[in-house]
């Protein structure tokens, strides 16, 4: 069984040798391939084979487009600075108010660099990995602008002028909605969704102002046969309710989230968690024993239903052992898809 069919059996609901194994791998794909990170982010020609590299030689189901939040940014006009071994760094272009925000104009994804970039990497993929799970990326709304206005000034938009932001907001969830149509026609499975700033605006604000946006990201995903994943880092205790409920097949959860008991019988059973071991705290810098008990009690709290995977980036400076007890870890779960489905049955019962 290979890896795309691996997680597609396993969002099936049905019996898989072992759950699917998706860490988020960056700066440490890039470091481990011996390739700059500037050419990560920006030359699919660099990035899909360090990408592929790590997913054959430590066991990976899946192969994605994930190396920083600036592809649509920079199409939308944000200045980016490339350093050659660090990530990405904003250097300006931000939209000047709320009012400059409302008359946001769309892009088109072809026209960019940086967007078109990420669809030729899907191609790529397509071609060269077609047997692992391709995961392309969009930004959600969210997150989307606040890069646009700078975290601090649109924490204050969502306030002072709310009527502005949605309508930038609504511009936003357009461009993703036809970068994830050309992601999608050019061969991805899977579109994730990375709406991060959520988790720092607290419930309300995210069902004002993201919560059917990212619904409606999620719908399309689906109205063109691919599978949805939702990915919000940080504590989202308050809004793993909310993001089940915008029906992701792929719920992130980051391991400040206390535990995903609570919330396992609220998956539907096309759904499932990924998630959440301490990407710092254990997998870089933990023993063997720490990694595979974290694999093992995520399991246990999702009720089976949980794809082996950090909570978020798996950081640079952890080690290839480590690494590779994490995959391990995944390959020590035997998967069987009636108890499974009988705990989260038992959850929401």
């Amino acid at each position: 069984m290979n890896g795309r069919e691996r997680t597609l059996t396993f969002l099936q609901g049905s019996d898989v040798d072992r759950p699917p194994l998706h860490p988020i791998v960056m700066r440490w794909a890039a470091a481990y391939a011996g390739v700059r990170y500037s050419s990560f982010c920006q030359d699919y020609r660099a990035k899909c084979p360090a990408m592929l590299r790590c997913a054959e030689e430590f066991g990976f189901d899946w192969v994605t487009t994930l190396s920083d939040p600036y592809a649509e940014a920079s199409a939308f006009g944000i200045e980016v600075e490339y350093p050659e071994q660090d990530l990405p760094v904003d250097r300006g272009g931000h939209l000047p108010s709320a009012e400059a925000a409302a008359r946001l104009q769309p892009f088109d994804p072809m026209h960019h660099a940086r967007t078109r970039n990420r669809i030729r990497e899907i191609e790529e993929f397509r071609r060269v990995a077609g047997t692992y799970f391709i995961v392309g990326w969009v930004e959600g709304p969210i997150a989307e602008y606040g890069d646009l206005r700078g975290l601090t000034n649109a924490s204050m938009d969502f306030f002072d002028d709310p009527d502005a932001v949605h309508e930038a907001l609504d511009v936003i969830t357009g461009c993703a909605i036809d970068f994830i149509t050309r992601q999608v026609e050019a061969g991805a499975d899977c579109i994730g969704i990375g709406d991060a700033f959520c988790s720092q605006i607290g419930p309300d604000l995210y069902r004002t102002f993201a919560f059917e946006r990212e619904k409606r990201m999620v719908d399309h995903v689906h109205k063109l046969g691919a599978i949805a994943k939702l990915h919000i880092c940080g504590n989202t205790n308050a809004l793993i309710p909310d993001m089940i409920r915008t029906g992701a097949d792929i719920v992130d959860v980051d391991h400040l989230v206390p535990s995903m008991e609570p919330y396992a019988g609220l998956l539907a059973p096309h759904q499932v968690f990924s998630g959440k071991c301490d990407p710092v705290g254990v997998i870089q810098n933990g023993t063997s024993q720490d990694i595979e008990a974290c694999v093992r009690e995520s399991w246990r709290q999702a009720g089976g239903r949980c794809i082996v995977s950090a909570g978020c980036e798996i950081p640079p400076g952890t080690s290839t052992s480590n690494l590779e007890a994490f995959a391990a870890s995944s390959r020590s779960i035997l998967h069987s898809s009636g108890a499974a489905r009988g705990s989260a049955e038992s959850g929401r019962g």
